[in-house]
């Protein structure tokens, strides 16, 4: 009796240090390139774990074995890894396996906004197979703690406000070039489903059943993925959009708050939005609130601008991001709104002012 009550105070004793001292979980969302090694992805590891970084998602495609060295080195070095998988954009498979827009036009050869928009349709049946059996390998290998799936969604119908400049738009509506799927199969479906003939409507953004069709489609997928991934005894990662109602659901028909996952990385990248850091507080409360009842751990994602010296003078939202001045803003308030942790993309953008701040912020969120 004595033993078990010496256990019990010892146990308690760690939570209470454990709650007052805990370490926020801290992600470091970084791809394999052309020059990386098992010595590279060591070194840069280990410096961002000195920074206070806990895990890595490393995105080296579907290559398993740069998938399995890279989980091998963050065992090593004591982080948590998730295998980053950018999912529905893919090249070089059949045409019959991409979405077709409005216009009747396929991803395939006739993509959205950039080249590799290639997107590939979620309720097509060997686009899934595909899909479940090359997570079900990835799964199997040993390192790795979770797959995390990436572009798992439709293109983006209506870009965030702070890209329209880039391409030269004013999305005020949902465009047929950038509008997904009407290929045969999805159109059939759905009149299947609702009686209604997507094709033969004037103005589909205004049919709301349409527009849940496609997210159920995409749900369907991540949860088809996740079942074969959890019978692999390995968790499931998603990379979102904000929200999921302000922003993920109707710009890329993503419902990731009924998605079956272990974790979720919403990439709450204000300047994509044009919105100070701020928001970055404001649009974790409205994720946490989705998600609460479930047990998925929520990560709030940061976007980081390396030259930040000289943001004033950037155009492109994807050249810009958090000063070092913002880091304790965007991660304070992450947490203040009940996110479990947070993201950086990327590390390799921290200048040294970045990480400076960003330690302060653990070091005082861990009082």
């Amino acid at each position: 009796m004595k033993k078990i009550l010496m256990t019990l105070a010892l146990a308690l004793t760690t939570m209470c240090a454990n709650a007052k001292g805990a370490k926020t979980p801290v992600f470091a969302w970084s791809g394999w390139g052309e020059n990386t090694t098992e010595k590279s992805l060591t070194a840069d590891f280990k410096a961002w774990k000195k920074h206070g970084v806990t895990g890595v998602c490393i995105n080296a495609g579907m290559d398993v074995e740069k998938i399995a060295v890279a989980a091998k080195v963050a065992k090593k070095v004591g982080l948590e890894y998730h295998a980053w998988v950018p999912t529905m954009v893919q090249g070089g498979k059949p045409k019959s396996w991409y979405t077709v827009n409005r216009l009747g036009e396929s991803a395939s050869d006739k993509p959205a906004y950039v080249p590799y928009y290639t997107t590939l349709d979620p309720r097509n049946k060997e686009v899934r197979k595909f899909l479940v059996e090359k997570f079900e390998e990835i799964a199997s290998i040993p390192e790795i703690d979770y797959v995390q799936l990436d572009y798992i969604r439709y293109a983006d119908v209506i870009l965030a406000r702070g890209l329209w400049d880039k391409y030269g738009l004013t999305m005020n509506g949902e465009y047929a070039k950038a509008d997904y799927c009407y290929c045969d199969d999805c159109v059939a479906a759905f009149k299947q489903q609702s009686g209604i003939d997507i094709t033969k409507v004037t103005d589909p953004s205004k049919i709301k059943e349409w527009a849940q069709f496609r997210c159920d489609a995409v749900t369907d997928l991540v949860n088809a993925i996740s079942d074969a991934v959890h019978a692999k005894q390995k968790k499931l990662s998603a990379d979102v959009f904000p929200g999921p109602k302000s922003y993920a659901e109707w710009m890329v028909r993503q419902q990731w708050n009924n998605w079956k996952l272990d974790a979720v990385f919403p990439m709450n990248y204000n300047d994509f939005y044009m919105e100070p850091a701020a928001w970055v507080g404001k649009v974790t409360k409205e994720e946490v609130e989705a998600m609460k009842g479930k047990n998925t751990l929520l990560y709030s994602g940061i976007f980081i601008c390396h030259d930040w010296r000289h943001k004033d003078k950037v155009v492109d939202p994807e050249n810009s991001g958090l000063l070092p001045s913002e880091i304790a803003e965007a991660v304070q308030s992450s947490m203040a709104a009940g996110a479990d942790g947070i993201s950086i993309f990327t590390p390799n953008d921290m200048t040294e002012e970045h990480w400076t701040e960003l330690e302060k912020v653990l070091k005082e969120l861990s009082k």
